[in-house]
């Protein structure tokens, strides 16, 4: 069901199209669809999306909006990250409501998980 003038669908950068699907399928279980060799599309992820061709990348530190996964297990998501092809930008951090931490893909782009768990 869509809802009415509700957040719908996100789109992402990505320079390796082969290279977003391989890192969020292994780090976090996802599955493509392809549209041509410059666009893949992911569903049921929370919200529907997908990555689009370009050499551009969204970081914090260039105005791009954080998106923010939530973790039942900070600590074993924070572990899938490397070994998936991803980067750990900042180790995990308390914040009001919780802790987190920030990755990149292999694209360079910034990304959050969340956890209301404290240890």
């Amino acid at each position: 069901m869509q809802h009415h003038e509700k957040i719908n669908y996100v789109e992402f950068p990505s320079k390796d199209i082969n290279a977003t699907q391989s890192f969020f399928s292994k780090a976090f279980g996802w599955q493509f669809v392809d549209y041509g060799d410059e666009y893949t599309a992911f569903n049921n992820e929370g919200l529907n999306g997908g990555f689009y061709k370009t050499d551009s990348t969204m970081t914090v530190e260039n105005g791009s909006a954080l998106i923010v996964f939530y973790s039942r297990d900070l600590e074993q998501t924070l572990e899938r990250i490397e070994p998936a092809g991803g980067t750990i930008k900042r180790a995990i951090f308390p914040f009001p409501g919780g802790r987190r931490f920030h990755f990149c893909d292999p694209n360079g782009n910034e990304y959050a998980v969340w956890s209301d768990k404290y240890l």
